[in-house]
């Protein structure tokens, strides 16, 4: 990439960002800097990557501040009962990144002394983290020069690099964004990059389209997605309940045993013979 091609794409998202950037609990200054090396508290960023994973921020930022002031920390979490996990995390929705959440905790309590892993292939290896949100935490927790991607970052790179073309590659993205990360303050850059991207969206006509990953997300109602979390709701608002309650939900019983077999099998839920109960 040549260098006067970098230095005005990142002018354009400095110059914005200095006029317009977002705060938001997980960020500076909200969050105290911890010590002089520039982190913030790994654990919280864990919490907000996991919460924002296909959720929209204005969704996580009450249920986010709710959850680190009962669960402040991994200790608090680990030793949580899944219900009053699964409680706080209503409204959320994909109700198994809860349960990732609180394993992670526990792993970290258990495997790494209560410390979260400052290396993207053991971040990796934990439930419900892949290349991308490690990646994400290492940047935002401890300001490591990584490169990924996500919706607004997406965003971004298609509409200011790759205008004319269609079913673009992350591959291809994820070049670009290694090639113009700044030669400090990686963690503000990809501020940055996503605020620039949340204000495309409301300028443009998706550029998100164009991308060879594009999906249109199903229909809510009716869905597998909500019998889940209908069942997960009634379950955890009684504590613990019969398979004819669970009936009476507004769905259909077809559905709501299909998907109540695959909640114990996933180990959200116990059944025995006479009550379902959070695991």
């Amino acid at each position: 990439m040549r260098a006067l091609i970098k230095n005005k794409f990142q002018k354009t998202i400095w110059d914005f960002y200095a006029k317009n950037k977002r705060q938001f609990p997980w960020r500076p200054p909200t969050l105290s800097l911890r010590r002089a090396k520039g982190e913030l508290d790994p654990y919280r960023i864990l919490v907000s990557e996991i919460m924002l994973q296909q959720t929209q921020v204005g969704r996580v930022v009450a249920k986010y501040e709710a959850f680190v002031r009962i669960f402040p920390n991994f200790r608090t979490l680990a030793r949580a009962s899944l219900r009053d996990v699964l409680v706080l995390w209503q409204g959320l929705g994909y109700n198994r990144r809860a349960i990732a959440l609180k394993k992670i905790a526990e792993i970290v309590e258990e495997k790494y002394k209560g410390a979260l892993p400052e290396s993207v292939e053991e971040l990796d290896e934990l439930p419900g983290i892949g290349e991308a949100t490690a990646s994400s935490i290492m940047a935002f927790a401890w300001n490591h020069p990584t490169v990924f991607i996500e919706t607004n970052i997406r965003r971004v790179f298609i509409h200011h690099f790759f205008k004319d073309k269609k079913k673009i590659r992350d591959e291809d993205i994820l070049f670009l964004v290694e090639k113009t990360l700044p030669a400090k303050n990686f963690r503000e850059w990809y501020y940055a990059l996503m605020d620039y991207g949340a204000m495309l969206k409301t300028e443009v006509p998706n550029p998100n389209r164009m991308s060879a990953h594009y999906a249109i997300q199903s229909k809510f109602k009716g869905s597998n997605r909500e019998v889940r979390g209908g069942i997960l709701k009634f379950v955890a608002d009684k504590r613990k309940t019969t398979l004819n309650e669970l009936n009476e939900l507004p769905f259909d019983v077809r559905m709501i045993e299909k998907n109540l077999e695959a909640l114990v099998n996933e180990g959200f839920l116990r059944k025995n013979v006479e009550t379902i109960t959070i695991q």
